[in-house]
């Protein structure tokens, strides 16, 4: 039976709670390295810092995925994941910037942000998956792409506004310095807002979102998706995969290791092409200089994002969706590269604007490639959560050789970028090997 056809605002309050989990992913996106390298984390382990992140993704979201598949109660099949993921991130988002400020010793402010780190990824990252699959359980094939553009917009708004929080709030007044080993309070309120900001979404989508209950569901879905009792584990799932999945698998490994070295590097990066802050220096995380830089990387952020949901826009106009695909990645290539040639602050609009067709692009299409492979195969929840490894494991294994790699381009952190640029464009060239199974 086919699905029925949405209107555009359902679609939009499927997805609207995204807004508010984006902006807390986009605050500890662009301030992540900025806090651990603020409380006295070294260049060469700060990738180290971002192992937490994707690990506790690729542990929480395939579970998540199947206790979702088999849940069922008054308040909907996904949504009670979402709801609770949510409630953890906005404790822990008031937790985590006031890491220097407990009076703690430098190892132990460490190791207390790192733990707030873990779990506030993995409250993220519970309430994340849930938006992805309702969209695959109640959005039919025609509206899919739509979806996810609407995903991709949304995703990308919460972003502007999370990146460019503590920018805003040093313009209005807030401190944007602190003691040594201290975060600023810029960046401790950008948390605050973003946690109360996050709560409200989430209680919108689940006041405006009513899931289908399970006889409905069943008639919607083919029937293999709906065999609860069905024991195949993980391993199995993986093992009849659809060749789809690892192939936009292999795409993804390319993509998310260079975001990972973004994220990482880009503050530094910012701080010595465009603030001339030596980064070399022992003080260096502690000067206004480097500070100022952090709030910037924010705003050029929020401009990928930008670029993001203009070029979200442009895609469906391609014919071609592997085109598509692949363009947006050389162009994220080229931004990526070019970061290094602008020491003019605001010239670096230019690269980021480009890494923002990538970003677009990334958020979109795997799941489309994917979902629509993915039909009649059951355990929709349990395959995008073991999707999400696609993610997860890129960027495990970019944090883990990160150090290394920085080492091997002269310790200088915006050599980081071309690495990135590189690695978008075998990303672009590892598109033309996906086969996309046509459906009617």
């Amino acid at each position: 039976m086919q699905k029925p056809d949405l209107t555009f605002w359902k679609l939009w309050n499927l997805s609207f709670g995204f807004f508010g989990v984006q902006i807390a992913y986009a605050l500890q996106s662009a301030n992540i390295s900025r806090i651990f390298a603020t409380l006295g984390a070294d260049p060469h382990s700060l990738s180290y810092f971002w192992i937490l992140p994707p690990l506790m993704g690729i542990i929480v979201q395939p579970i998540i995925g199947t206790l979702s598949d088999r849940t069922w109660c008054r308040f909907g099949r996904r949504i009670p994941y979402l709801f609770i993921g949510a409630s953890v991130a906005v404790l822990v988002m008031c937790l985590l910037p006031n890491a220097g400020s407990l009076g703690l010793t430098v190892s132990a402010a460490m190791i207390f942000g790192l733990i707030s780190l873990m779990f506030l990824d993995t409250s993220i990252n519970m309430a994340m998956q849930p938006f992805k699959m309702m969209v695959g359980d109640m959005v039919n094939e025609k509206q899919k792409g739509l979806a996810y553009s609407i995903q991709s917009f949304l995703c990308n708004s919460g972003s502007v506004v999370g990146f460019v929080f503590p920018f805003f709030f040093t313009a209005i007044g807030l401190a944007n310095e602190a003691p040594k080993g201290m975060i600023p309070d810029s960046v401790i309120w950008s948390f605050y807002i973003g946690a109360a900001i996050l709560i409200l979404c989430v209680i919108y989508t689940t006041a405006k979102v009513k899931e289908w209950p399970p006889e409905l569901y069943a008639q919607y879905n083919p029937v293999e998706e709906v065999k609860e009792d069905d024991s195949a584990n993980w391993f199995t799932l993986l093992k009849n995969a659809p060749r789809v999945f690892w192939q936009v698998g292999l795409v993804q490994f390319f993509c998310w290791a260079a975001f990972m070295y973004m994220w990482t590097y880009t503050n530094g990066s910012i701080a010595s092409v465009c603030f001339g802050v030596d980064m070399t220096a022992a003080d260096a995380t502690s000067t206004l200089e480097y500070q100022t830089a952090g709030n910037w990387v924010g705003i050029l952020f929020a401009v990928q994002a930008i670029g993001s949901v203009l070029w979200a826009m442009v895609l469906p106009l391609f014919k071609n969706r592997k085109m598509a695909y692949a363009v947006s990645l050389i162009l994220g290539g080229i931004g990526f590269a070019t970061v290094p040639l602008f020491p003019n602050q605001y010239m670096q609009f230019i690269p980021f604007l480009l890494i923002g067709c990538a970003w677009a692009a990334m958020l979109a299409m795997p799941f489309t490639f994917v979902t629509n492979a993915l039909q009649g195969y059951g355990h929709m929840g349990a395959y995008l959560g073991l999707f999400n490894g696609t993610i997860c494991v890129p960027q495990i294994i970019a944090a883990l050789a990160g150090g290394l790699i920085l080492s091997l381009v002269g310790s200088v952190q915006s050599n980081m970028m071309i690495v990135a640029g590189v690695s978008l464009i075998l990303g672009a060239i590892a598109v033309f090997a996906i086969k996309e199974r046509k459906r009617a």
